[in-house]
């Protein structure tokens, strides 16, 4: 499972987002990392320049390579529909989004972690693929060992502030949950700007 090893908040600060879940070297020094970070005196980004920050910023966020990322792209520019929301959708309907989205998980890394750890089912079966696309009327769910309720349960705790996105349902006694139907644009509220990244794509 290929998935990025590298120093996180020093991406984190390289863009200002904390993209890998709550940051707190972003809290205390919001310039970006380096000997001259702190004057912040760069010169102008070029138009690719700001379209790779845009992409560099999606991939970063829903942890993927960029094989990977290339490859969900590629899929969404074939689908009917818009390209970019196409590919946000694709993003939001993986199966670690998902769980994270459910939270049955505090970070998208955690999520990943427990779906390849084969601790949730789809619809009853087991599935250790983070990459899986759900669908709606798909329910995500704990699967029905100690180990996996004790885990889940502890990260139920951390994320009970959270309310669950609006396009599923969550059952957080049952730790289970049912994707009712797939995110529009506005719900999943993207960081960066997806029309930048169909046009560095397509360039």
């Amino acid at each position: 499972m290929a998935r990025y090893t590298g120093p996180r908040e020093k991406i984190n600060r390289r863009f200002g987002i904390a993209l890998f879940g709550p940051s707190k070297a972003l809290e205390l020094r919001n310039f970006p990392p380096g000997q001259h970070g702190a004057r912040n005196t760069r010169r102008k980004t070029s138009e690719y320049g700001l379209a790779l920050a845009e992409k560099q910023k999606l991939r970063f966020q829903y942890g993927l390579m960029e094989k990977q990322f290339r490859r969900f792209f590629a899929e969404a520019q074939r689908r009917k529909g818009v390209t970019g929301e196409n590919l946000l959708q694709m993003l939001e309907l993986r199966l670690d989004n998902v769980v994270f989205r459910m939270g049955f998980a505090n970070t998208r890394f955690a999520s990943r972690q427990l779906v390849s750890h084969r601790h949730f089912t789809v619809n009853g079966k087991l599935v250790n693929i983070a990459s899986y696309q759900c669908k709606p009327g798909d329910v995500v769910a704990v699967k029905n060992a100690p180990r996996s309720q004790q885990l889940v349960g502890r990260f139920l705790e951390m994320t009970q502030g959270t309310p669950a996105a609006d396009w599923m349902t969550v059952d957080r006694d049952k730790m289970s949950g049912t994707v009712n139907r797939v995110p529009v644009r506005e719900e999943i509220a993207p960081i960066a700007n997806e029309q930048l990244v169909v046009e560095l794509y397509s360039r």
